[in-house]
Formats: structure tokens, sequence, C-alpha cells
């Protein structure tokens, strides 16, 4: 068997529902940083799926705005809005498994057949009520039937992994999440199913994201199980909060990126990173900021492992 290391393929994977925001451009920052520190390609990738959420025209006004900070795509931007077909192959694979399986409830029910309190900002545990059937209602959603996937194949339980900058980390999905949605109830693919599928599409070795998005990498290590995909390594960097403690996204009214100066903006990023400041310019900033990871230095707040 070759031993030969596969090359670094990383990405940055923003949702249009509006420009980029100081938060966004951490993460494309981080994500850029560590592929040119390891020598590897730097991707882009639109998730449109969420076709009520999607601002007209934001997907191409943060590409405007990552090119004027000097992060531009080494191979042609990607659409999620184009892979329906892939989706639906992976969904079947899974249905031909019996591993997914059609959800009658709505969101109301779910909750009711719960009855307990909701942790602030956790989604209700789905309780598998449609996984011995639909019991005469209609199919809304399909689900993954984890029970059946971790019965069916070797998995470690809770899930397990290693975050490059947030130690060992594991997750009850189970007990935590439930059978997550494949396709949700408006027949649009779920965030989960799409990402899992591209990023083995596009041959991801590495991906870097925002903190927030922790929670989803147990879901998706299953999901590349279940679909024979390769895992790729996480690292989840840290994020930007606003006045109120909250993070910074879009959904809260996070402002888009002043980028009259992007050199500012990009030093803003990079304080966060633990990375130093640059005085010269957009170019020379990415240049020292690459060499310096390159080079193994430790940064103020945590070091990148290659």
């Amino acid at each position: 068997m070759s031993t030969t290391p596969v090359p670094y393929r990383g990405r940055f994977a923003p949702s249009p529902t509006g420009l980029l925001h100081a938060g966004s451009l951490v993460a494309a920052l981080a994500s850029w940083l560590d592929a040119r520190a390891h020598g590897g390609a730097w991707l882009v990738r639109i998730e449109d799926l969420d076709t009520p959420r999607c601002v007209p025209g934001a997907d191409h006004g943060l590409l405007a705005q990552l090119a004027a900070c000097g992060l531009v795509s080494d191979e042609p931007v990607l659409w999620q809005s184009t892979r329906h077909d892939a989706y639906q192959l992976a969904l079947d694979r899974l249905v031909l498994k019996g591993w997914a399986y059609p959800c009658g409830c709505s969101r109301k029910e779910i909750e009711e057949a719960l009855k307990e309190q909701r942790e602030r900002h956790k989604a209700a545990v789905y309780p598998g009520t449609c996984r011995i059937g639909l019991q005469g209602k209609p199919a809304r959603a399909w689900r993954l039937n984890l029970q059946s996937v971790i019965n069916d194949l070797p998995l470690s339980h809770p899930t397990h992994w290693q975050d490059r900058r947030l130690g060992a980390q594991q997750q009850d999905v189970v007990q935590e999440v439930g059978d997550f949605v494949l396709r949700r109830a408006d027949g649009l693919w779920a965030y989960q199913l799409a990402v899992v599928v591209d990023d083995a599409a596009q041959g991801i070795t590495h991906v870097v994201r925002g903190e927030d998005l922790a929670d989803n990498t147990a879901r998706q290590i299953l999901l590349q199980h279940a679909l024979g995909l390769p895992t790729p390594h996480y690292l989840h960097t840290p994020l930007v909060l606003g006045a109120d403690g909250e993070k910074l996204s879009k959904q809260n009214g996070a402002q888009a990126l002043n980028l009259s100066d992007p050199l500012a903006a990009l030093n803003s990023a990079a304080k966060l990173l633990g990375l130093e400041t640059s005085t010269s310019s957009v170019q020379h900033a990415l240049l020292a900021w690459t060499t310096a990871l390159a080079n193994n230095a430790a940064l103020n707040r945590w070091a990148w492992p290659r």
C-alpha cells in the first residue's frame, strides 16, 4: 500500500445569506493560510442550498470581497445549487442500506413528544418516532438511522475526533442529536449531507472553519463512514464576538466588512489568530503570515501543527 501523503486540499464554504463580516473573514483567512503553509490548494464553495435565506447577488459579492483581500480560489468555484443529483445519489445509497428513512413529524410534534425544556441554542433531540414507520402520516423529510449505522459498521461510540486546535473531542450523536435530517420537509437538502458529499467530491483533506461549526463534526464523520467517504482533518478557529457576547453572524445583524482598506480588515482577522499585524500591503501580509505558519512559528493563542 502506498504511503505517499495525500496533497493538502482545503476550502472556504460561505453561505450567500449576506456579505462577509469580521467573523467569516477570520475563517476565510485561517483556511487560506493553512492551505498555503502546507503548500496545498485552497478552494471556495458557495453553499447556496438554503434558498429562502440566500440574498440575490451575495454569492458574487462574497467572491469580490475575498478577492479584495487577496483570497482567490485555486480552482473554479463550486455552487452547491448545481449538485442536486449528487446529493440524491448519496441519499439513495443510504436508503438502499436501510440507513435512512422517511419522517412525517413536524417540528411542533417533535417538541411535544419530548415534553422537556430545550437548552438554549440547542435543537430538540429527535425521539425516533418514524424510525419504525410513518404510521399513516405523509413523508416530510428523510433522516439518518443512526442506530442502524452504528450497529452495522465498526464505529466507536460516542464519536471521537482530534481537532487541531481544540484537542480531543467526542459527541454521542444518538443522545445529543438523534436521527438527523438529510433532506428537509421543504425538499431542500440538509447541510450535513451536502457538505459531506461535496468535501469528498472536491478531495478536501483539511477543514478549517469557525468554532461554531464544531458541533457538526461528529454528524459529518458518521455520514462519511456510512457513505464510505474519507474523513478530513478538522481545525476550528476562534469566534469573533459582538458586544453582547454572542458570536457575530448574519442572523444577529453582523455588519458587512468595510473593505475600503482590505489590509486593515485582514489585520483585525490576523490579530484574533495570534498573528502579527502588517503595515505594508495585502500581498506582503499574506506572504509573511504564510511563511510564519509554514515555519511552525508559535502563535500567541494557538499553533497549527503541520
